[in-house]
């Protein structure tokens, strides 16, 4: 047992942690994906009409499949119902596992991905300051927060997309001594 494990270990049982955080197994949660994403395939339907079955936007479902997203009891019968090639074991472990909420840099080889990626860059800083001009001094909160990706038709008759993104808005706090509920580490 490394020491690494033996005082993380330690720190667990101290805080009374029982079950520890483990990594995502990308072998196993790439072959889930393949077998939902398989079904999905095979049903013919469309992330929007999955959306609507499970009464969630089009983009979370997408996270659901993908495994990006933790799939609720309520939304597993939902989606055994639209998706009955969907084993059980599949179903459980997108309830059971937390899913990995990271960026692998690779994605943005993919050039939808990328551009999408460059025009958040290329409005970043306007975003910014119209958010703050609105709301005041913070930030946009990708938790609580919503993607929804549809189309529409431009004034040429060209298919056009549309994402929206909804985020609750976080305003910067003063730090104030008193506020802060947490015990001091200098006490």
């Amino acid at each position: 047992m490394s020491p690494v494990f033996k005082i993380c270990f330690f720190f667990f049982t101290l805080l009374g942690v029982t079950k520890a955080y483990t990594t995502v197994n990308s072998a196993a949660l790439a072959d889930r994906v393949s077998r939902v994403l398989a079904a999905k395939s095979a049903s013919k339907l469309t992330y929007d009409d999955l959306a609507s079955s499970l009464g969630v936007t089009n983009a979370y479902a997408a996270q659901l499949l993908l495994g990006q997203a933790k799939l609720t009891p309520e939304s597993a019968s939902k989606l055994k119902e639209v998706l009955p090639a969907i084993s059980d074991d599949d179903l459980q472990s997108m309830q059971n596992d937390f899913p990995m909420r990271s960026f692998d840099e690779d994605i943005l080889k993919e050039p939808n991905v990328y551009r999408t990626h460059e025009a958040v860059m290329h409005y970043g800083e306007a975003i910014k300051a119209i958010i703050n001009e609105q709301c005041g001094d913070g930030i946009m909160s990708a938790i609580d927060f919503y993607l929804d990706v549809g189309t529409t038709q431009g004034k040429h008759g060209e298919k056009r997309v549309v994402i929206t993104f909804n985020g609750k808005f976080l305003p910067f706090i003063e730090q104030k001594a008193e506020d802060n509920g947490a015990p001091s580490p200098r006490d």
